[in-house]
């Protein structure tokens, strides 16, 4: 009658809501409803602090809202008293029927169970779980409105304490058989809202209840409420026999009924004997918890531990056990729950700080043990099974697994139910990651040392091969590296095996990567050797070995008749040749490198390695720039011996000679016979042999030149002394000069040979008329 005559809701087919209100009395629900849809549910007399709504009420919300609202009788009021079976009732009915419970609290009551009518929440629940659960298709929104919003806590603390509220009620609930495993978001969508406090901030409290409001009005709103999966698939005209099937089976449930006194006695007491019991045992151990967080692995905890939580369930069975057996049990199995949470957490503290010391314990004393092995392999030459990563770090992690075993053990607790496996499966992890990190390192390593000594190999060859270039030369240096090669992947593949890499796509890239290393290393001693100094003294090198030397390896003298233009041109023609051998490498003799070398991009060599640019050791402008320099140098060469040839044909005729011999007959025998001429000729000769010998001519005629420039230094001082003393009046005027001018010197032209012979006859007849 009411959905047709006064709600005109029948003909609205599925196209309504039903919203309910739940909450404590007197918290102002009845005022929230008549806020949100402009009904006129009576409301508390302020003055009077009564109950108001007794029982369920109904209306339509205003402005066409096709919105059916129950207002529900608040809980825990004082005129019902002990009698909670209609609140029960009520909330499983509003439970039931509604798509949106709006559950109303104050800001005071979150945190709080049965202030926040947790208590009852957690019954209705489990018994609606019980009754639809397996019939229901739609989910429940549970709208938290929480009044008198007036602190500094933010809302997202306080939905997220209400949030963990539930989670722990619908954890805790005894769910039918089927539903074992059914979360609390299968059937209900948990959402939050504040309102300011009405008395005290009225204004505030108005525009929050209008923005609420829009959330139940507006269908375009991101935050509408009323969505599909909410709907209960009800038409209108037949809601009110679907409400009064629900009720008849919410009556007729006998879950709903109110515990015995006995009951709650056993209840209150068994509570307050858990909390006694509790402060010894949490004294116990709080001793011990302040080292645990500070890292400290407390060796006496699990011992410490044990023997508390025995005492504590002693001292709870001692005095619980008298009271109601159903009762007591449960209490017994939450209070051990409790003490085991606690026992639990801080066995997963110590089991952390053991973690973090077994990982750190096991990477620093495998790296040293590695570094021990690896002295030991260079001392003693070889690499034997004890020495092998696996037998050195296996070793190492067999240590650390025990003491972390020894640790776990002691903390271990069988009668609490719960294991630290997890623990110890983490550990494992750890070890893994940490000696595949181990087992890298230890790889890179081995890489280096074949590369360093794959070098060695390499650089003699090198150096020999290109020091002595010819025809031949890079496949010498091919087969030198070909061999490098094959031995240090030789020992790539033993040492791959002792440290148990098993990865067939690690080996392929560790095989790469000795290849890249190999290849890079060979290049780099190839480009020490072609610098531009080390190439112009390769090239000069042959210059000269064709041009200073015969075949036979012999200097050259080279004479008159000899053609040193055309010897010169084939040297250097030869020289020049070589230039661009050096220039790029040639591959095509090696056995092991892809031919071509590009083809083995991803397959011999990483991918992404520009092998073929690595392949140029001399660019075309620096190759055209050397052989330039080279043509300089060589023609320096070819100037030089033009010189020696030159010097070789200036010699004095054979005729030239015999005249001498014939006109200076009388003069040589007249010095063989006189022995003051003889001694002073061999003297000379002697002098003369010695300075051509030593090749002391230059340094003695520089020592000469320096004779001479002194002599005339002090003859020139003798001749201005001389000038000075026969002039009396150049030096009284001398005198008159302003003192600037006395450092002045006087400066005289050189003089000739005629000119210093009058000069000195002058100075003579000077002094001798000064000494008369």
């Amino acid at each position: 009658m009411f959905m047709k005559q006064r709600w005109n809701l029948a003909d609205a087919g599925f196209n309504y809501d039903v919203v309910a209100v739940f909450g404590s009395q007197s918290t102002g629900k009845s005022t929230l409803l008549n806020r949100l849809f402009g009904t006129r549910f009576d409301v508390m007399d302020e003055g009077q602090r009564q109950q108001t709504t007794r029982g369920i009420w109904a209306d339509r919300g205003t402005d066409s809202m096709p919105v059916l609202i129950m207002d529900v009788e608040g809980t825990d009021g004082r005129e019902r008293g002990e009698n909670q079976d209609f609140e029960r009732k009520s909330a499983l009915f509003s439970l039931a029927v509604s798509e949106v419970l709006l559950v109303n609290m104050w800001e005071t009551m979150v945190g709080l169970y049965n202030g926040a009518n947790m208590g009852l929440l957690k019954t209705v629940m489990e018994v609606n779980l019980q009754l639809f659960g397996g019939q229901q298709k739609s989910k429940t929104l549970l709208y938290f409105v929480i009044r008198d919003h007036a602190s500094s806590t933010p809302l997202e603390n306080l939905a997220a304490t209400l949030h963990n509220d539930m989670d722990r009620i619908w954890d805790g609930l005894n769910k039918p058989e089927g539903l074992e495993n059914a979360q609390l978001k299968d059937y209900f969508d948990l959402k939050f809202s504040s309102l300011p406090h009405k008395v005290l901030q009225p204004e505030n409290f108005e525009k929050a209840a209008l923005a609420l409001r829009s959330q139940f009005v507006d269908h375009k709103a991101d935050d509408y409420v009323f969505r599909p999966e909410y709907k209960r698939r009800v038409p209108a005209d037949g809601f009110p026999h679907y409400a009064e099937a629900v009720w008849d089976k919410v009556v007729s449930n006998k879950d709903l009924d109110l515990p015995t006194q006995q009951e709650l006695l056993a209840q209150y007491r068994c509570d307050e004997i858990a909390a006694a019991a509790l402060t010894p045992f949490r004294a116990s151990i709080e001793a011990l918890r302040p080292r645990v967080r500070e890292g400290e692995i407390v060796h006496e905890l699990g011992a410490t531990a044990l023997a508390a939580r025995k005492q504590a369930i002693a001292a709870f069975d001692e005095q619980a056990a008298r009271y109601h057996a159903e009762v007591y049990k449960k209490k017994r199995m939450a209070f051990v729950q409790t003490i085991d949470g606690e026992l639990q957490s801080l066995a997963l503290n110590q089991v952390k700080n053991a973690l973090s010391q077994a990982a750190e314990k096991f990477a620093s004393e495998s790296h040293k043990a590695l570094e021990e092995a690896a002295d030991r392999v260079s001392l003693e030459g070889a690499m034997d099974a004890g020495n092998s990563f696996s037998a050195v770090v296996g070793a190492v992690r067999k240590r650390v697994t025990k003491w972390f075993s020894e640790i776990v053990d002691s903390l271990t607790i069988e009668e609490a139910g719960w294991t630290l496996d997890a623990e110890v499966k983490q550990l494992k992890g750890m070890l893994d990651t940490t000696t595949a990190k181990l087992r890298q390192a230890e790889m890179e390593r081995a890489l280096e040392q074949l590369r360093r000594h794959a070098q060695d190999m390499l650089s003699e060859v090198i150096s020999d091969r290109l020091n002595n270039p010819d025809d031949g030369m890079w496949a010498g240096v091919m087969e030198g590296f070909d061999a490098a090669n094959a031995q240090a992947e030789d020992q790539l593949q033993r040492r791959m095996d002792m440290a148990e890499v098993g990865d067939s796509e690690q080996r392929i890239k560790l095989q790469r990567k000795l290849h890249r290393g190999l290849w890079e290393d060979m290049v780099s001693g190839l480009k020490e050797e072609v610098a531009d100094q080390m190439v112009l003294l390769k090239l000069r090198t042959a210059l000269e070995d064709r041009f200073r030397y015969d075949e036979n390896g012999l200097p050259r003298v080279w004479r008159p008749s000899d053609d040193i233009d055309a010897q010169f041109s084939v040297a250097r023609n030869a020289a020049q040749a070589l230039l661009p051998q050096f220039s790029r490498i040639d591959i095509s003799a090696s056995k092991t490198l892809p031919q071509p070398i590009s083809s083995g991009i991803g397959t011999y060599f990483p991918a992404g390695f520009d092998v073929e640019r690595s392949m140029t050791l001399i660019s075309g402008s620096r190759l055209r720039e050397l052989n330039k320099r080279f043509g300089r140098e060589a023609d320096a060469l070819y100037l030089e011996a033009k010189r020696a040839m030159v010097t070789t044909q200036n010699q004095v005729p054979i005729w030239v000679m015999a005249l001498l011999v014939v006109l200076g007959w009388n003069e040589a025998m007249a010095i063989l016979f006189n022995p003051l001429y003889l001694v002073l000729t061999a003297l000379l000769a002697g002098t003369v042999f010695v300075l051509h010998n030593l090749r002391l001519w230059g340094p003695v005629v520089r020592a000469a030149g320096g004779l001479v420039n002194v002599a005339n230094d002090h003859v020139h001082e003798l001749l201005v002394e001389a000038v000075n003393r026969t002039d009396p009046g150049r030096n009284r005027t001398a005198g008159r000069r302003p003192k600037s001018d006395r450092a002045e010197e006087i400066e005289l032209e050189p003089l000739s040979e005629s000119q210093q012979d009058l000069s000195m006859a002058d100075a003579e007849e000077a002094t001798g008329s000064n000494t008369d």
